[in-house]
C-alpha cells in the first residue's frame, strides 16, 4: 500500500504556507484549511463560501462516512475565510477552478498544488493526504493526547492513529536503533 507521509517538519510548513501566501491566496487556504481542520481533500473542495462566511463551526457531510460532522473552525482559519471570502457570492466554491463558471478545483489539482509545492522545499511521498496526517502528527506531537486525536480522525483505535500518522513506526525505528545484541 502506497501512503504518503506528514510534513514532520514544522519550520518547512510554515515555509510553505509563507510561499503559498505570497504565490496564491486560494492555494494558501486550501494548504491551510487541510493542515488546520484535519478534513479529507474530497470534504474541503466542495465547500462553498456560505459554509464558511462569518462562521465559528463548520458542519458538513463526510464524503467517505456519510456521517455529518462538525468542526471549530480556529481564529487562523475563521480569520483567512473572512477576508477571502468577502466580496464573494455566497454559492461561489472556496476552492473555484479557473475553469467552468462556478466549478471547485479536482482532486487532481489539489494533488498537483500540493505535490509540485512541497517537491521544491525538498519533500516527497506527499499527496492530498498529507493535509490531514500533517494535522494530526502536529496535534500529536503538541498534546500527546491520542485519544482526542483518536476521535477527531475518526479511527477506531489509538494504535491505527498512531500508524496513521507515522508515530508508529517512528518509535519503532528508534527502539530497533537502540537495541544490540
Amino acid at each position: 500500500m502506497n501512503t504518503v507521509d506528514p510534513i514532520r517538519d514544522y519550520g518547512k510548513l510554515k515555509d510553505i504556507e509563507e510561499y503559498l501566501k505570497r504565490t496564491s491566496e486560494r492555494n494558501w487556504l486550501l494548504f491551510i484549511t487541510g493542515t488546520n481542520t484535519a478534513l479529507r481533500i474530497s470534504d474541503i473542495l466542495p465547500l462553498r463560501v456560505r459554509d464558511v462566511r462569518n462562521k465559528q463551526t463548520l458542519t458538513i457531510k463526510l464524503e467517505k462516512t456519510e456521517k455529518v460532522h462538525t468542526i471549530q473552525l480556529n481564529k487562523k482559519l475563521r480569520k483567512a475565510f473572512r477576508a477571502y471570502c468577502k466580496d464573494k457570492p455566497p454559492d461561489e466554491y472556496v476552492f473555484k477552478s479557473r475553469i467552468g463558471k462556478n466549478s471547485h478545483i479536482k482532486r487532481g489539482q489539489a494533488y498537483n498544488i500540493i505535490n509540485e509545492t512541497c517537491l521544491m522545499f525538498g519533500l516527497d511521498n506527499i499527496g492530498t493526504h498529507t493535509l490531514r496526517k500533517t494535522y494530526g502528527y502536529h496535534f500529536y506531537e503538541h498534546t500527546k493526547d491520542v485519544a482526542t486525536l483518536q476521535a477527531i480522525l475518526g479511527h477506531r483505535s489509538p494504535t491505527e492513529t498512531l500508524i496513521y500518522i507515522g508515530k508508529h513506526q517512528e518509535s519503532v525505528n528508534k527502539s530497533m536503533n537502540s537495541f544490540e545484541l
